[in-house]
C-alpha cells in the first residue's frame, strides 16, 4: 500500500476510468434529484447478468428481470435464467412468475414492473433492470401500448400467414388498413405488423386511432440505460458457445419435459429461441442429418435476435452504449456505479 492508500489495482482502475471516454451524446449524465433507476440492456450472451450481480453486490441493488421468457417456470437452461444462488445472493422480480398455461404481456410487465420498483425504493434498494426485450423495457419507460390484451390463438394465426405468405404481403394487407401507422413502420418491423393486425381483428380500431398511453415513470424516474455491447465477431461466438453449454446442461431435456407440461400450448414460449427448433426436432425423424439442422438453426436464430436487438436499441435515445469486449467486469460495473453517484 503506497502514501495514496491505493493498491497496485486501485491505481491501475483509476488511471482506466481517468483515460476512458464515452462519444460526446454519451457522456455521464447531469446530476438529477429524481430516483435513479439503472437500465442493463443488451444482446443475448453478452454478459447482463455477470454485470448487473456485481453492481448490485456493490451497491445495494435488487433486480428486476426484463426479459420476456424468464417469467415462466421450468424455462431455466433456454433462457439463461440466473441460477438459485444467484437469485438467493441478489433478490430478482419478476422471474419464475407465470406457470405455462398462463399468458403474460408487455402490459401485465409494465404495471408488475413498476409495483417491484416500488417495492425495491421502499426497502432503501436500487432497482437494476437487466434484459435484452427491448420492447418491455421501452414500455417501462415511456408507458405500455394500448389496445386490447393479445389473443394467443390469433396471435399464432397470423404469425404462420407471415411465415407462409412473407412480411412484405403482411405488411401491404396493414397499408390497407392502416395507411397512417404503417408509415410509421417498416416491412422489417415484423412484431409491430403483427400486432397491428391482431388489434385490428380484435377491435375493428386502425392503431393510428388509438387513444395514447401515458406514463408517470419518465418524469417520477431517472432512467440511467446503458446498452452494454461487443462487436459481432467477439459476440457471435460468445452466443455459439452458449448455445452448446445449454445443450450440455441438459436443454433437450428441459424442453422433453415443459412439452409434457404444455408448452406448446404457450404460443409465446414455445416461439421462443431455442424452444421452438428443439420442439422441431423433436417431431423430426431425430436422424443425426436432424440433430445437426437443429444446432445449426438454434445457433442462427440466437445470432439474429442479437441482430435484432442491436437494431432495436439504436432507435433508443436514453442508451449510451458501453463496448465491454475488451473491459474487464471491474471496470465495466465502475464506470455505471460512477454515473449512478455523480448523477446525484
Amino acid at each position: 500500500m503506497g502514501s495514496s492508500g491505493l493498491t497496485f489495482e486501485d491505481k491501475e482502475l483509476q488511471i482506466l476510468l481517468t483515460h476512458f471516454t464515452l462519444p460526446e451524446k454519451q457522456k455521464l449524465g447531469p446530476r438529477s434529484k429524481k430516483k435513479k433507476i439503472i437500465i442493463i440492456a443488451g444482446p443475448t450472451g453478452v454478459g447482463k447478468t455477470k454485470l448487473s450481480l456485481f453492481i448490485a453486490k456493490a451497491i445495494g441493488g435488487q433486480i428486476v428481470s426484463a426479459d420476456s421468457m424468464q417469467v415462466y417456470r421450468g424455462m431455466d437452461i433456454g433462457t439463461a435464467k440466473p441460477t438459485l444462488e444467484e437469485r438467493r445472493t441478489v433478490h430478482h422480480h419478476l422471474i419464475d412468475s407465470r406457470d405455462l398455461d398462463e399468458t403474460f404481456n408487455v402490459v401485465e410487465y409494465y404495471h408488475e414492473a413498476c409495483q417491484a420498483i416500488k417495492e425495491i425504493f421502499d426497502k432503501g434498494a436500487v432497482p437494476i433492470i437487466v434484459g435484452g426485450t427491448g420492447f418491455y423495457i421501452h414500455s417501462l419507460i415511456y408507458g405500455p401500448p394500448s389496445g386490447p390484451p393479445s389473443d394467443p390463438d390469433l396471435r399464432k394465426t397470423l404469425e404462420e400467414e407471415m411465415a407462409s405468405k412473407g412480411t412484405q404481403s403482411m405488411y401491404d394487407r396493414l397499408k390497407e388498413l392502416d395507411p397512417n401507422y404503417a408509415l410509421t413502420i417498416t416491412q422489417k418491423d415484423r412484431h409491430k405488423i403483427i400486432r397491428a393486425l391482431e388489434i385490428l381483428a380484435i377491435t375493428r380500431q386502425k392503431v393510428s386511432e388509438l387513444p395514447p398511453v401515458s406514463s408517470d415513470n419518465s418524469e417520477n424516474y431517472d432512467f440511467r440505460c446503458w446498452f452494454v455491447y461487443m462487436p459481432q465477431e467477439s459476440l457471435y461466438p460468445r452466443v455459439e458457445m452458449r448455445c452448446d453449454k445449454m445443450i450440455a446442461e441438459g436443454f433437450l431435456e428441459e424442453v422433453k419435459r415443459l412439452e409434457k407440461e404444455g408448452l406448446r400450448k404457450n404460443s409465446s414460449a414455445s416461439q421462443a429461441i431455442g424452444y421452438k427448433q428443439c420442439l422441431e426436432y423433436l417431431d423430426s425423424p431425430q436422424s443425426q442429418e436432424d440433430w445437426d439442422h437443429f444446432i445449426d438453426s438454434f445457433k442462427q436464430a440466437s445470432r439474429r435476435y442479437a441482430k435484432r436487438q442491436f437494431t432495436w436499441f439504436r432507435k433508443e435515445p436514453l442508451f449510451r452504449w458501453l463496448n465491454i469486449d475488451k473491459l474487464p467486469i471491474e471496470l465495466a460495473a465502475e464506470m455505471l456505479i460512477q454515473d449512478y453517484e455523480q448523477s446525484f
